[in-house]
């Protein structure tokens, strides 16, 4: 349970304050009368029943109570309310090889893919997304979803630890990509798959125009500069090494990731210190047709202050109308 303006709840306080104060003086009416005249008393108050003045203004008191909870908009259980969102399904597939570790962009390519993959998610707008990370082999790291505060908790996690068998390999992450779809509608379906190029098996261009046979888009991003960059190991700044002792320049490779883009039907886009960014995979993501992704449900409190709204005005119109006068004497 909860309240919309809880700050009407300190109200509350002042009618309790003033609850206590009327109980102490309750006797204040005799002790004022109580020097009076008999005859005079009895007809000060022959027309009154103080039994059901009582009554009455224990009434309005109630009313005022329950109104006060009402005015703090009381909210209690859940309800759920379907909501249509219009998309595509987005399935991001991240590099995490040791390679995206280097420092040829500021300050590190899975760093930077990162940060341009969470600006991307935030711009999204009733379109699932789902994460696949991969290296050596390929993990469906987050399913589809609309929560994308989800997402982006599950994109700021990733690191190029989190995978043992090293390695890139692109066929295996393409493979997984094409299960993380849920329908088996041919078309909205779109992978967008982050990485520096170096494919370790060469099997990913025929993966690639198998599922543009089903109707899929796959866009790539290549992440790196041309010059390349050293791979940082450990956090004691030295760096990878070949087995003769000389430093290993890992160099993004653009070729592969654009004939994929081809075979896939999809756009080739490039993650560097000066070349694109999120927004060009954003531009390219709305101009596709949209569709209407199953009825999404929601839970949220529901708001509960009709009933006690109700009760308070059922309280203070009986109070109105409740008799106070009293029987007349003979």
């Amino acid at each position: 349970m909860s309240f919309r303006h809880d700050w009407v709840l300190f109200l509350l306080a002042i009618q309790l304050l003033f609850w206590i104060f009327l109980f102490f003086k309750k006797d204040r009416q005799k002790n004022i009368l109580s020097d009076t005249n008999e005859e005079v008393y009895n007809l000060l108050i022959r027309k009154v029943n103080l039994n059901s003045l009582k009554i009455k203004n224990r009434l309005i008191l109630l009313g005022l109570f329950f109104l006060t909870i009402a005015a703090s908009g009381p909210q209690i259980g859940t309800r759920v309310q379907p909501v249509e969102r219009r998309g595509v399904d987005l399935v991001i597939v991240l590099d995490t090889s040791k390679s995206m570790d280097a420092n040829d962009v500021t300050p590190s390519r899975l760093s930077k893919a990162k940060f341009e993959l969470n600006k991307l998610i935030k711009k999204l707008s009733g379109d699932r997304v789902a994460i696949i990370v991969f290296a050596g082999s390929s993990h469906l790291y987050l399913p589809l979803t609309t929560d994308y505060e989800a997402a982006l908790l599950f994109l700021n996690e990733i690191e190029t630890d989190m995978i043992p068998n090293q390695g890139t390999s692109l066929s295996s992450a393409l493979n997984t990509s094409l299960t993380a779809f849920t329908q088996e509608i041919e078309k909205f379906k779109v992978v967008l798959l982050v990485s520096d190029g170096e494919d370790h098996e060469g099997e990913a261009i025929d993966v690639a125009k198998k599922a543009a046979m089903d109707g899929m888009i796959i866009n790539t991003v290549a992440v790196g500069s041309d010059k390349g960059g050293l791979i940082p190991i450990e956090l004691n700044n030295k760096y990878k090494r070949d087995k003769k002792g000389r430093l290993v320049t890992s160099k993004v490779d653009k070729s592969i990731l654009k004939d994929i883009a081809q075979a896939g039907n999809g756009s080739f886009f490039w993650f560097s210190n000066n070349r694109d960014s999120y927004i060009d995979i954003e531009n390219s993501i709305n101009k596709m047709e949209k569709k209407t992704i199953s009825t999404h449900e929601f839970s949220e409190f529901d708001d509960r202050y009709q009933l006690i709204g109700l009760i308070s005005l059922v309280l203070i119109l009986v109070s109105f109308i409740y008799p106070t006068m009293g029987k007349p004497r003979k």
